[in-house]
């Protein structure tokens, strides 16, 4: 598969052969469990407390002439707690059993429950094979929702030299990206239980550049509304796939091109080497 070539000035120049590694099935089921196991791994433990709903004084006897029951007072045989008493009557209320108000739980969530789900290495390197092939398939990246014209595009090295956040903006303008950035800054307003637990707004993912290495261009383009940069050796599931949609725009630079074909990243070849 091929890609067109692009300078940090937005002028084409010739279409380079993409690596092996975009010339993956895609597997949106994969990908799903690869972004899935990413996630739970972000989940924190929960849990309530071993005593809560057991701490009172409640009482339970079956024994026929055993003081303080309910034994044939005509109720049923339930926990229950002294509340007051004359005589031999008491006034009891029921507690400690599920059935009870204040009492324990029947199942409650345990702190050492293991949330974290687990992937295969060669499973986990398939589903970023396959999210990398979905990222340059112009028809799926359109079906996402990003807005493109010319793609998929490869990026000179250049383009991981920018110091400033206008200068990206720049770029992003000149590739014809300019719709794709009003689309970005754009976010949803959420209200009720959504609102209440911090999840205020929801926002659109954006263009991701992959670069070869650590870069300035990291910086430069970290308060982009939908824009994320990351290097090639920490892709994974989620970036190329988030919320497990397949397709998302992204725009390699040459370098890091260069190191997906030289090394063989995400590749059993590379695991051996």
């Amino acid at each position: 598969m091929k890609a067109i070539l692009k300078t940090a000035e937005g002028k084409t120049g010739e279409q380079i052969e993409l690596p092996s590694q975009f010339n993956e099935e895609i597997r949106p089921d994969i990908i799903k469990r690869a972004v899935l196991a990413i996630h739970s791994h972000n989940i924190q433990p929960h849990g309530t407390d071993p005593e809560a709903g057991k701490k009172y004084s409640s009482k339970l006897s079956r024994r026929r002439r055993d003081y303080k029951t309910a034994y044939g007072i005509g109720i049923s045989r339930v926990p229950r707690k002294i509340l007051s008493h004359r005589g031999t009557r008491f006034n009891w209320q029921a507690a400690t059993v599920p059935l009870a108000v204040g009492g324990r739980q029947a199942h409650p969530p345990k702190v050492d429950k293991i949330l974290a789900k687990k992937i295969n290495n060669k499973e986990r390197r398939k589903a970023i094979r396959s999210a990398m092939a979905a990222s340059v398939n112009k028809e799926l990246v359109i079906k996402r929702g990003h807005i493109v014209t010319e793609y998929p595009i490869v990026l000179q090295n250049t383009v991981e030299t920018i110091k400033k956040t206008k200068d990206v903006l720049q770029l992003l303008t000149l590739l014809g990206l300019e719709k794709e950035l009003l689309r970005c800054s754009r976010k949803t307003q959420k209200t009720g239980r959504a609102r209440r637990r911090g999840r205020k707004s929801k926002k659109r993912k954006g263009p991701l550049f992959v670069v070869s290495q650590k870069c300035q261009l990291l910086k430069a383009a970290a308060n982009i509304p939908g824009v994320e940069v990351v290097e090639v050796a920490s892709l994974n599931a989620e970036l190329l796939a988030p919320g497990c949609d397949i397709g998302r725009l992204t725009l390699y630079t040459q370098g890091a091109i260069e190191r997906l074909d030289k090394l063989k990243l995400f590749t059993e070849q590379g695991k051996k080497k």
